[in-house]
């Protein structure tokens, strides 16, 4: 059977079971719309949902009492500052055997860690016992080899949901597929969510690094349990360095400080918690905002810091919360400087006072704390209190901000060889509660819609029907944003008509940059334009809402050679 839009409106507003909504193809057509999910892809059945016995941690025992954040001291931790991990030795190129490159083996195992002074310690899964886990730091063109090894635990001490895509209980709770966000990598090193291995496996990815200098992080990417794998703790930052940002001059050194921000919840006993739908065979739960926020594993640390220049590399490692940033000083902002975004340094530095961050996206910040020598600067989500640096006194050193960083040529659209309609959409089943999250409006394992050309130029056209912002992400490729266009999203579901409102809006400066990373806003359709350089092979793209990713909010698409 299939509806009109405006049946297909109606089961939209009013959570019809499992409507699928009509969407546009890339070549305009419309996709015939279904009463159910479609059926399972040649995946062999991967992501038809079977409940059935939940595993332990889902299975809610007596309450915890929660730990209370506010009520914790500030400002008695040090900020742990993530140390540069060294290559265990040198082994062969895989693109030329001749040659040599840094190799490293890196684990993934059980720890404890202190959040705060005041917190008993804290089981989390770490790479190499840290959290976040050592800094990877590479130069450009460079290539790397990475060992990981899975020497987790057996069982999962987070509610694994048997239901979801890639979770089904016939699949060991504790998988591991590791992704090195934003890297330009073949298809075998990229952490593909289905290329997981359990306790005592382990990868080998090769990493050519062959792109700009920027900053990248790695965490956990395994189908259906990648946001209880990261929440556990598998994350750390993976930077790019090259000769044109060497010749810049900029903060180095102790001077140049990695941030990466994340959420939890913790019981009064500093042990995690993840809340559930309260379902024991069915826990997943739409979206996660925790109530400690935390900056390279502490609550509420502090920095000292000379009166002087400072970069801050910033990642948003949380599973759904967005951040809108800022410094102040004795009550009044302080200005930040933006120089670069998820895939290197912009053209010129964003002068601002906040920005927004979304889950995954990276921001790359000049701040001059020598107005505030002998004070302290605080570092603030909205009015949530997040690090203070403490400002030495002293001379002060200013250090000009680069007028000019590096020289960004636009995509032009003169060279787009096909343009993609794509929509975000939502569903729910009144009867059992149950969400779908999808992209396009087709399931994971169904056959592969997206097969660009490598080397070819695409503009993807995000639209957003749901009443979420979401971060979408392409695996292997850099972008540009173009513009975000208002539209009448009920009108579209009624006649297919797009109605657009008001004027395209273009990216906000700080976002002009290489991309990997855009805010999909609801009721927006959002341009991006992407030239597929790189390898051949399957990739994902995906929402970065990693409780949406894991409900199905993920595709593959293929670059044909």
């Amino acid at each position: 059977m299939t509806l009109d839009r405006r049946q297909l409106l109606l089961a939209a507003s009013f959570a019809a079971p499992w409507w699928r909504r009509a969407s546009c193809g890339g070549d305009g057509a419309v996709v015939e719309s279904r009463t159910a999910p479609p059926a399972p892809g040649p995946s062999g059945g991967l992501c038809v949902g079977t409940r059935g016995p939940a595993s332990a941690a889902s299975i809610e025992g007596p309450p915890r009492p929660p730990l209370h954040p506010d009520a914790l001291a500030r400002w008695v931790d040090p900020l742990p500052v993530p140390a540069v991990r060294t290559p265990d030795g040198l082994r062969p190129d895989p693109h030329d055997p001749g040659r040599s490159i840094p190799y490293h083996r890196i684990a993934m195992r059980e720890s404890e860690v202190r959040v705060h002074r005041d917190v008993p310690p804290t089981r989390v899964w770490t790479y190499d016992g840290t959290l976040p886990g050592p800094t990877l730091e590479v130069r450009s063109g460079k290539g790397l080899l990475v060992e990981w090894r899975n020497e987790l635990p057996a069982a999962h001490f987070l509610p694994v949901d048997h239901g979801l895509c890639g979770a089904g209980p016939d699949r060991p709770d504790v998988r591991t597929a590791v992704d090195v966000h934003g890297a330009r990598v073949p298809p075998e090193s990229d952490g593909y969510p289905e290329d997981w291995y359990g306790p005592g496996g382990s990868a080998l990815h090769h990493y050519p690094n062959r792109q700009d200098a920027a900053t990248l992080w790695y965490h956990d990417h395994a189908i259906g349990i990648e946001r209880l794998n990261q929440y556990a703790g598998l994350m750390g930052m993976y930077l790019v360095r090259d000769d044109f940002e060497d010749g810049l001059g900029l903060p180095s050194g102790s001077r140049e400080v990695p941030l990466v921000l994340f959420d939890r919840m913790f019981d009064a006993k500093g042990q995690l918690l993840y809340p559930t739908s309260g379902a024991p065979d069915a826990p997943w739960v739409s979206e996660f905002y925790g109530d400690a926020l935390l900056v390279n594993g502490k609550l509420y640390p502090y920095l000292e810091v000379e009166p002087r220049q400072h970069r801050l590399r910033v990642v948003n490692a949380s599973n759904s919360r967005f951040y809108l940033l800022s410094l102040f000083r004795s009550g009044a902002t302080v200005p930040m400087h933006v120089i670069g975004t998820d895939q290197g340094l912009l053209a010129a530095p964003a002068p601002l006072d906040s920005f927004t961050l979304a889950p995954a996206e990276r921001a790359d910040l000049l701040v001059d704390f020598g107005p505030a020598a002998g004070e302290s600067v605080v570092l603030r989500n909205q009015s949530f209190e997040l690090l203070q640096f403490r400002v030495k006194s002293g001379t002060r050193r200013s250090s000009p901000v680069p007028a000019r960083l590096r020289p960004a040529t636009k995509v032009a659209e003169s060279t787009v060889v096909k343009t993609r309609t794509l929509t975000l959409n939502q569903y729910r089943d009144p009867k059992t509660s149950g969400m779908l999250m999808l992209l396009n409006a087709t399931r994971w394992a169904e056959a592969v819609s997206e097969s660009p050309a490598l080397d070819s130029v695409e503009i993807w056209r995000l639209v957003n029907l749901t009443e979420d912002v979401h971060p979408i992400h392409l695996h292997l490729v850099r972008f540009q944003i173009l513009d975000r266009q208002a539209f009448d999203a009920d009108e579209y579901l009624i006649s297919g008509a797009m109605n657009l409102r008001g004027d395209p809006a273009p990216p906000a400066p700080y976002e002009a940059g290489w991309k990997d990373t855009v805010r999909a806003e609801p009721g927006m359709i959002t341009r991006i334009i992407v030239r597929f350089e790189g390898y051949a092979g399957r990739y994902v793209w995906h929402c970065h809402v990693l409780e949406h990713a894991a409900n199905e909010m993920m595709r593959p698409f293929e670059v044909v050679g």
